[in-house]
């Protein structure tokens, strides 16, 4: 998943929790539709999926091979 197919970047790698969550909850306030935002973890965001799913969002996620997890979010479809 390349981040040129991304609309925002959240890079949340070095950030402690609950930091990645509460950015990307609040990019996805503003969230456009139509628009994409990529989330980079260090590790697969369990908690953010249920969160993704109760607000009308779907998602790709992509495991890299240095272990990096990156998330594509978009508002579902209807």
């Amino acid at each position: 998943m390349t981040r040129r197919r991304a609309d925002i970047v959240i890079d949340a790698r070095g950030l402690e929790p609950p930091e990645p969550m509460l950015r990307t909850m609040e990019a996805l306030d503003h969230l456009e539709p139509n628009r994409k935002l990529l989330v980079v973890l260090p590790r697969e965001p369990f908690p953010l999926y249920r969160a993704l799913e109760i607000n009308g969002f779907s998602w790709q996620t992509e495991h890299q091979a240095d272990g990096t997890v990156t998330v594509l979010i978009e508002h579902r479809r209807q």
